[in-house]
Parts: C-alpha cells; structure tokens; sequence
C-alpha cells in the first residue's frame, strides 16, 4: 500500500515514476488562462489568512460545501473566517473522490509544508500554522507565484479594462513573470444582455472613438485589441455557451447593432447573425496579430435563479449544456480557413460527450507549418479531475496529436492553484507509463522524456511565443 499521497502519487510504475521525476516535475508554469487579480499582483497581496486565500470567491468548494449541509452563512454570509474554514474543514473528508480532496492537501503539502490530513480535528492547527506563514513576506502573492515556478500568468480581461495594473508591472524590476491581460469581450457579444448599451458606451469612452454605428463598433474593438497587444496580449477568450452560426452581411448586422443600441431587444435570428459575423471579425483581428483564440462552449450558467439574484454570478449554481456543436462550430472555423484568417485556435466543451467531435474537428484545420495549430484544450471547470483529464488526453491521443498538446491551465482565481499542474503532470507520466508497461509504446527515454517535457511546457512556450513579448 502506498502511503497517502505520497512521493509517487498517482505514478503506478518505474517508467511514470523517472519521466515524472526527471522530466516534468521541475519545469516552469505557463498558466496561458486564469482568473487571477493583475491588482493584486501588482500590490503584491498579503492574505490575512487561509480562508482569504483558499475560500473568497472558490465556487468549486462552495459547491461541495452547500452539498454537505453547510449553511450559506459558512460559505459566502456573514460567519468569520476562521468558522468558514471550520466548516471547510468539516466539509473536506466528505469530497473523497473529488479532486478538491487531492488539491487541498497538495497544496498543504506544497506551498506550507503540511502532511496532516485536514478535517475538524487538525483544524485548529492547520489554521494557526498556516496563518503564521502567510504572515510572512515570503508568502505574499508574488512570493506563491515565484515558488510556483510560474513563468507567464494571462489574466481574463474585458476589452473596456483599463489595464492600469498590467501597466503598472511592466514597469517592475523585481518581478520576472510577465503577467499579460487575455481579450474576453463577451458583454460585447451578448447583445441582448441587460448591460449591452452601457457597455458600448463604456467601449466607446475607452476606445476614444463615438460609436454610433457597427462600423465605428468594430472600430472601437480593433482599438482595444491593438491595446491589449501593445501591453502584451496574445490570446483571446470566448465564452460560447451556445455555438451558433449564420451567414450574413454587415449591412445586416448594422441594422441590428442599430436596433439593439436603441434598446429594442433583437431576436434569436438576428442575434445568431450578429455574433456570427463579430466573431469571424475578431477572429480575422487575432489572426493579423498572430494570436491565440479561445473557445469555452457548452456551459449553462446561473442554473438556480433565486441565488443568482441572491449572491450574484460566478457563485457555483452552473452546470454542463449539451446544445450540439459540430456543425456551427465547424463553419465558424471555415469561415475564417476560407479567408486565410484562422487563427491558432484552443477548443474547449465543458460537456466531455464532445471529446471525440472536438479532437475530430480540430484535425479538419490543422496546417500553416504550426505544430498543433488548432488544440483541443485542457480539461476544463467540471472535467479537471483524474477521469476528465485522462479521457480528454485520450482522445486527444486516438485522434489527433498527443505530443503536441499545449497542455494544463489553472482556471483559476487562486494563487494557490498551481499545484494542479503537478496533478496533471503525474497523470500524464502515468498514462505514458501504462502504455510502455503494455507494450504499446517503445521505452525510449530520450523520446518520452520530450513528449513529457513538450506537454508541461515546452509546447506552450513554442506555441504561444511569450518569450517574444517585451515587457
């Protein structure tokens, strides 16, 4: 029996065992997606304590707490800090089985040199020990993320961002990760959302430019991106919850841009329209500028609609869509492969039934000379646990090019998150392992070793090309 997540953790044999250990475990950290704080980097946070940095604002154990009886007093209400971690701690011996069990004592392990196991009774010693390390400058914000070894952070940023803290850290002479902002214009996209005017009047401040039509829209966008990629942004991301596409012209789409800006609500048809064409536009922008495009589909979000008017978005009430994507997916891409303006893209689904029609559509518009060029992304939100990352891998591998994946992102709004790549890359050694171990692969280490070394790091650092940014 091996003892609790121990040295060898989730590496099942010798050869998982050396290509973790010589290849992947000391590389450095590109976290290409994130929800990190640039603000909070930038002033380089103290946390007060461990409920500050583990519990504020992480709605994946908010779930597994509201799912053990905890009251919402104890996770989002009013109750201190320290009875909020209480009843985390009361809540962590009942997610066996549940990634959360694993990340919590790796990042006890890892970041506090912690190998009791957390529950009610430790609790009170975990608390004060971990408290006091916090207290000390050398767990500080940029402190977690120089002992993460992370080389590059990409924030989540709206187009109507200032960005004044990413300014602000490439004027840093201390702090050698670059932390780049990522363009996520989704309130631009949702053009009969509540905020959508007030958020081209927001664009049309920032961009400097009035905006009285779809023309001086796109204007206004390409300004921000040209921003954006002045200031070192080289991907993009896209929420789709519902892919969709349809043929149209801009003429028509600045009938309803025109009609929505007015305040008229638009409808479905004319909707598919607008976003249709707005994102062939950007995509042909990032494409110009040698970017990378993301795009998440197939969530359902703010599911429970008395708590979204209770606690707001982003509080842990979405779950999986199972909308079909193929088809409309496919003619979004071809309609930008048509143009010579397909960028290099990441495709991710939150629903892991489309694994295999992903890993097959990304095939259909790979070329340019770029390895990997199209990418079917990480296991994502709902999928990175064991059985999510290893199917996604798997698919991945029967399809297209395993050894080109682009590899594990944190998804985050914890600093504390970056031992999920060591998850991720012990279970991609393992995987490798088992397949040497049945005979399936040849046991080379020299061409193991570099498939391994590509998929933590290397492939990201190729693809991305962060190392060309000045800041």
């Amino acid at each position: 029996m091996k003892p609790f997540m121990g040295e060898n953790f989730l590496l099942s044999n010798d050869v998982a065992v050396t290509l973790f250990h010589e290849h992947a475990k000391d590389l450095p950290i590109i976290d290409y997606h994130c929800h990190l704080s640039p603000k909070e980097i930038y002033e380089n946070k103290q946390f007060h304590n461990i409920t500050e940095a583990w519990l504020y604002g992480d709605h994946y154990k908010w779930r597994a707490m509201r799912a053990n009886g905890i009251l919402e007093e104890y996770i989002t209400g009013s109750a201190s800090d320290y009875e909020k971690f209480l009843a985390w701690a009361k809540t962590v011996p009942m997610t066996i089985g549940n990634p959360l069990y694993n990340w919590t004592h790796l990042e006890l392990q890892r970041f506090f040199g912690i190998n009791e196991i957390l529950n009610e009774k430790t609790a009170p010693m975990i608390w004060e020990k971990v408290n006091q390390l916090l207290s000390q400058e050398d767990f500080s914000v940029r402190a977690l993320i120089k002992k993460s070894g992370v080389e590059v952070i990409c924030t989540t940023d709206d187009p109507v961002d200032e960005l004044e803290y990413h300014q602000m850290l490439r004027k840093e002479e201390n702090f050698d990760t670059k932390v780049l902002p990522s363009f996520r214009p989704d309130k631009g996209l949702e053009i009969n959302g509540d905020g959508f005017v007030t958020w081209v009047e927001r664009l049309a401040i920032v961009s400097g430019n009035a905006i009285n039509d779809y023309h001086d829209f796109l204007s206004s966008l390409e300004s921000r991106i040209e921003f954006f990629h002045e200031l070192g942004g080289r991907v993009s991301d896209h929420a789709i919850d519902v892919m969709m596409f349809t043929e149209t012209t801009k003429e028509e789409v600045n009938q309803i841009f025109c009609k929505a800006l007015s305040g008229e609500k638009v409808t479905l048809d004319e909707e598919q329209k607008y976003k249709s064409f707005t994102l062939v536009f950007l995509g042909e922008k990032y494409a110009s500028l040698g970017w990378a495009m993301q795009l998440h589909i197939n969530a359902l979000r703010n599911n429970n609609k008395r708590k979204l008017a209770e606690l707001g978005p982003d509080t842990g009430f979405d779950c999986m869509n199972d909308d079909l994507i193929a088809k409309p997916l496919v003619q979004f891409l071809d309609s930008l492969e048509q143009k010579h303006s397909l960028p290099k893209t990441i495709l991710y689904s939150l629903n892991p039934r489309d694994n295999h029609v992903l890993a097959s559509i990304i095939g259909s518009f790979q070329g340019d000379g770029v390895p990997g060029k199209m990418q079917f992304g990480t296991a994502w939100w709902f999928n990175d646990q064991k059985d999510g990352m290893l199917d996604q891998i798997k698919a991945l591998a029967n399809i297209g090019l395993f050894s080109q994946f682009i590899g594990m992102l944190t998804d985050s709004r914890s600093f504390l998150s970056y031992t999920r790549h060591e998850y991720f890359r012990r279970l991609v050694c393992n995987l490798i392992g088992e397949w040497v171990e049945n005979g399936e692969v040849p046991n080379d280490p020299d061409l193991l070793g570099s498939i391994v070394k590509g998929i933590s790091y290397d492939n990201a650092r190729n693809y991305f090309q962060f190392s060309k940014v000045t800041v």
